[in-house]
């Protein structure tokens, strides 16, 4: 009497499908997380020439004198002033564990006309780093003779600042102020010192009203 026998699939024929399976589902994955990137970056359009240029009726030397009186009646470290650039630096404590630096800078060049009149545009950029605190353990150590050091349990925690992000400013508003308030000093008429030599600002030149504070930063997750 014939028997009838179904055979079981091997497990050679079962491993492939799954293989073919796992791979399929990584290479989704993959898909998806390279989509979302894309769509958070937000590229460069170069739509725009007036956010962070500014022309005055100056030399080049007034309107870099002038961002740096503006940059010291805001607080700013100056830490670099000559003819045709001056940086500064200031810190911002926004929350009790973030830390925020913005290095402002600032580049006067001549600007061609065929009037002949003296013209200077002035680029200002301002790059803004934030820190956030990172807890690293530290653990004792004993000296054991023979067998050297031996590390105890007992582990003490230090907070050093990890900068966490980086990016360049680019709100209108933000530059907006800042060039008005350069130009209430190339009005003032304390522009005309050399930038590499120290200067008070006269009695007459307009006290500035209005600061260009740090952009607000993204809320922490």
């Amino acid at each position: 009497m014939p028997s009838h026998f179904t055979a079981l699939p091997s497990f050679s024929s079962l491993r492939t499908p799954v293989l073919v399976l796992g791979l399929l589902s990584a290479l989704v994955l993959a898909g998806c997380g390279s989509a979302s990137r894309r769509v958070s970056y937000e590229p460069e359009e170069f739509d725009s020439t007036t956010t962070h240029t500014r022309n005055y009726a100056a030399t080049e030397a007034q309107t870099c004198e002038a961002a740096r009186r503006a940059l010291l009646s805001q607080g700013y470290m100056v830490t670099a002033a000559n003819a045709d650039l001056v940086t500064g630096r200031k810190s911002f404590q926004p929350a009790a564990e973030v830390h925020v630096e913005v290095e402002f800078r600032v580049v006067c060049a001549r600007e061609g006309g065929k009037s002949g009149k003296q013209s200077t545009v002035a680029f200002a950029t301002a790059l803004q780093d934030r820190y956030g605190i990172k807890k690293v353990n530290n653990s004792a150590s004993l000296g054991v003779g023979a067998i050297g050091s031996l590390s105890l349990p007992f582990a003490g925690s230090d907070d050093a600042m990890v900068k966490v992000a980086s990016e360049t400013l680019t709100d209108e508003r933000f530059y907006d102020r800042f060039f008005t308030l350069l130009d209430r000093f190339l009005e003032g008429g304390g522009a005309d010192a050399p930038p590499d030599m120290p200067a008070e600002a006269p009695a007459t030149a307009p006290a500035p009203a209005t600061s260009f504070p740090v952009a607000p930063s993204p809320n922490r997750g």
